[in-house]
């Protein structure tokens, strides 16, 4: 079993010592254990920190291309080097490197195949009320959008199965935390909460300027999400909604004729009905189109899992029937727990 940690990092110099230093060199169940940098456009030492520190795993960004496009990019590498199991820290030390033991123990024990670290939001000093109401609020969203019951939703802490990365595919590039969940919980993959405390807060968040601004752009990401998953849900509510406000003009413009002579003044009614109609019908005919699409996605997403496969050596051509797949993975579990 080959673990790598991931370390997405934008000028980390500072904190970045305190990261290396606490990550696990040996763990039961796990063979070897790979440290991989990303380092996103970082303009001071934090390359050659980590190289001080023994790192010689890394990938570069000439200029910063945000936390979803490294931990993207992150993670095709951790698959190039044939990791089994990816686990996504900070370079900030917010997170405890040394649970990652208890974060992949439920991968390992064939529990779960992604486990998040909950911070318990309630216990984070650094944490004003208005945020932590805003990370709970955030998660219960997630949850309804995945079918999940997380209660952190954002911890960016995380260990994934090989497996797992094989079906998950990150589109947007401002934070792929809520994006991964809600895709994982709308393909059935397991997923587990393991509680953990942070460490004291070094520096103000990077991955965005004011709570304004992080929290219109999670509320993008999970739309996006959302709507690529179950976007009849979303425009059959906007059908049904335009739909009954369509209906109120007619019925006014009935109740009218019913009960003045002079109603050809209230033909406003009538026209202010027929847009709000024929908005509910095109969206019927967008969800339509949407549903089409995110079959014509799964379709394309299959296809993508098995060229993931054939390309970080899960499966070869000529030996990539599903049953294949499982027995080998079968057997590096039975290895592990030996």
């Amino acid at each position: 079993m080959r673990l790598v940690v991931q370390v997405p990092c934008l000028n980390e110099e500072e904190t970045l010592p305190a990261v290396l230093s606490t990550i696990p060199k040996q763990l039961p169940g796990i063979d070897e254990i790979i440290v991989l940098i990303i380092d996103d456009g970082s303009t001071d030492r934090t390359v050659e920190v980590a190289r001080e520190h023994g790192v010689t795993h890394f990938v570069r960004h000439a200029r910063n291309r945000g936390l979803g496009r490294s931990f993207h990019d992150g993670v095709q590498r951790a698959l190039e080097l044939g990791a089994d199991i990816v686990v996504n820290t900070d370079g900030d030390n917010q997170y405890p490197q040394e649970r990652i033991g208890d974060l992949v123990e439920p991968i390992l024990a064939g529990r779960a195949e992604i486990v998040i670290g909950d911070r318990q939001v309630d216990l984070v000093e650094h944490f004003s009320g208005p945020k932590k109401w805003l990370q709970k609020f955030g998660s219960s969203i997630v949850n309804k959008a995945a079918g999940t019951d997380l209660p952190d939703a954002a911890s960016g802490f995380r260990a994934y199965s090989r497996e797992s990365l094989m079906l998950l595919n990150t589109i947007t590039r401002f934070s792929y935390c809520m994006e991964t969940i809600i895709q994982a919980g709308n393909k059935k993959l397991a997923i587990e909460s393991v509680p953990i405390l942070t460490n004291a807060k070094t520096r103000e968040s990077r991955l965005f300027k004011s709570t304004y601004q992080h929290v219109l752009k999670s509320a993008g990401a999970i739309m996006r999400a959302y709507v690529m998953y179950k976007p009849y849900v979303i425009f059959s509510f906007l059908a049904a909604v335009l739909g009954v406000l369509g209906l109120v003009p007619f019925v006014r413009y009935g109740v009218i004729v019913a009960t003045e002579s002079n109603h050809g003044s209230h033909l406003q009614s009538l026209l202010v009905g027929t847009v709000l109609l024929v908005m509910a019908f095109m969206s019927v005919i967008v969800g339509i189109i949407s549903d089409l699409l995110r079959t014509n996605r799964a379709l394309i997403e299959d296809s993508l899992e098995h060229t993931k496969k054939m390309r970080f050596g899960l499966i070869s051509p000529a030996d990539g029937s599903p049953v294949a797949v499982a027995e080998k993975v079968t057997q590096k579990r039975t290895r592990a727990s030996a």
